[in-house]
């Protein structure tokens, strides 16, 4: 795997509104932490663009709604920024997609003339997921870092229910066979930038 000088790890929404268990309900991948934060010291001790992404919730009673304390970044990822050898990009946005925020991602990336997107962060079905399809779409090569990724349970239609990890194998396929990304360890991504 190749990653280059200027590679862009995009950090999606990991805010401290993500532990209010009873809100979101049972998670998977215990690790994810530990792989975001390793995958974040790797970005900024290699000088790479790193990107902090944070969702500012329309909706009342979200725990990651503005004002509140769930909006703001765990600490170990509010800690990390402004630390790093390279360029940093903080943006806000109230829908999935990290290019659809505040300041635009897309015309940083190409003013900075960034090609590859790394992808990690919450939730992987959703905001990381949909983030990894548009940057897709938009002609980046994204690779899509599962394990630096967690979701929840959820229920569909027709009271239709997956489980936390069914909806991350989905997702790693859905990126990967439809051609979006390319899913990946982190372990690998941080081996590749050393």
């Amino acid at each position: 795997m190749e990653i280059a000088e200027n590679a862009a790890l995009v950090v999606v929404d990991v805010q401290r509104g993500f532990e209010e268990e009873e809100y979101w309900g049972p998670r998977d991948n215990p690790d994810a932490d530990r792989n975001i934060a390793g995958l974040i010291d790797a970005w900024q001790g290699t000088g790479r663009p790193v990107v902090f992404v944070r969702h500012d919730s329309l909706k009342q009673d979200s725990p990651l709604r503005e004002g509140y304390s769930g909006n703001a970044f765990k600490e170990y990822v509010e800690e990390r920024r402004g630390k790093g050898l390279g360029p940093e990009l903080f943006l806000t946005k109230s829908v999935n997609s990290a290019f659809h925020g505040t300041p635009d991602l897309d015309a940083w990336l190409r003013e900075t003339g960034v090609r590859q997107v790394v992808v990690a962060g919450i939730q992987t079905n959703m905001c990381a997921e949909t983030t990894a399809r548009v940057g897709g779409n938009l002609g980046y090569e994204v690779f899509f870092a599962l394990d630096a990724t967690y979701t929840f349970d959820a229920v569909g239609p027709w009271g239709w229910r997956l489980s936390a990890q069914e909806l991350s194998r989905a997702t790693a396929v859905t990126l990967h066979g439809g051609g979006f990304a390319r899913v990946v360890r982190s372990e690998q991504l941080m081996a590749a930038v050393k």
